[in-house]
């Protein structure tokens, strides 16, 4: 099952021009994704037709809601573009509630929850968000008055110093969608097509320290593997992307061990990742060090501590906004308070 994963990864970052160079049984699954994608995105559009209709019924929570999601593949930065939201609605004192799924262990969530721990955002788990609400509504309570969060949207940015509003009032959805047979320029053209003007903001993932597994209230240098033998092991969506950041940062050498997304580290990985270790320390006379994406280390601590004899890092990163022409982060907490108070306004009507 891990090695069908890894294949139909790999297929899905693969451009169309290039997928006749992949191997026979990559091409060989091409029909049969092809077909699922379809099916896929049949069933998103009748479901769509249905609650336009007014056959299904549409469930509205009592505050605005940000849709956080992704246009292809995973691993593009949704849940530090989630936390990036969240601090900022906090700096504004406005508490956020992030509601997520909790796919596979929940290792956004506790990622969510370790970063988030001095602010007022709150995050609730579960796949009936809805119900995941209405729990959390009820526990911590709710801004019911548009006035009162129109006030705090529409006052100058400041960072919020007295006593905060524990009250929820805004949700934001982890709210991942996947479209595995389109290309990325397709997306983009649809997407200005759709509205000329729609702001578009670029943003990058930046290392900002490492923490070793046996002391996770370390902070180390990203420079701390400068010069050093570095396997990068991860089970994530795009680890590229991991591998490109740690490579950047001038290490001797990058290995890598790639696993399907949300893959849990077992007993025979470990033996795999201490063979591998073995090999690059012949290869290169020096002890490699092993670095882990922090989704890793949360979906489960205890068993890269089985690496007992070896150096283990996380990988911390932060979104931050490129400022390129007029979209800074100044622009984009502007237009996301300017979209927010549309949508009280809307609320106000109904």
């Amino acid at each position: 099952m891990e090695r069908l994963k890894h294949v139909v990864t790999q297929i899905a970052i693969t451009p169309d021009c290039r997928l006749s160079e992949l191997p026979l049984l990559h091409r060989s699954l091409l029909p049969l994704l092809s077909l699922a994608s379809s099916i896929y995105r049949f069933s998103l559009f009748l479901r769509r037709r249905l609650y336009f209709s007014g056959l299904v019924h549409q469930r509205r929570l009592p505050v605005p809601v940000i849709s956080v999601g992704n246009l292809t593949w995973g691993g593009n930065g949704k849940t530090p573009m989630v936390e990036f939201i969240a601090r900022l609605l906090d700096e504004a004192g406005i508490g956020p509630l992030i509601l997520t799924r909790g796919y596979s262990g929940g290792d956004e969530a506790k990622m969510l929850h370790r970063h988030l721990l001095q602010t007022s955002a709150r995050i609730g788990v579960g796949a009936n968000r809805i119900a995941t609400a209405a729990s959390m509504f009820e526990r911590h309570g709710y801004v019911n008055s548009c006035d009162t969060l129109s006030e705090k949207l529409s006052s100058p940015y400041k960072s919020v110093s007295g006593p905060k509003d524990e009250r929820i009032g805004v949700v934001i959805l982890d709210d991942g969608m996947q479209v595995p047979d389109t290309q990325l320029r397709m997306i983009e053209s649809t997407v200005h097509n759709i509205d000329a003007t729609l702001p578009v903001f670029h943003s990058r993932m930046a290392p900002s320290h490492f923490f070793e597994v046996k002391n996770p209230h370390s902070r180390l240098s990203p420079r701390t593997v400068q010069n050093m033998v570095v396997l990068c092991v991860s089970a994530i969506g795009f680890p590229n992307a991991f591998a490109q950041a740690i490579s950047k940062i001038g290490p001797l050498h990058v290995d890598r061990l790639d696993f399907s997304d949300h893959h849990l580290i077992q007993a025979d990985d470990i033996e795999m990742i201490t063979e591998r270790l073995g090999r690059l320390k012949h290869e290169f006379n020096v002890e490699a060090i092993v670095v882990v994406t922090e989704k890793d280390y949360d979906r489960d601590p205890v068993i890269l501590k089985q690496l007992c004899c070896l150096k283990v890092l996380v990988l911390c990163s932060s979104l931050q906004i490129m400022p390129l022409s007029a979209w800074t982060k100044e622009n984009f907490r502007m237009n996301l308070k300017k979209h927010l108070i549309d949508s009280l306004q809307e609320m106000n009507k109904k």
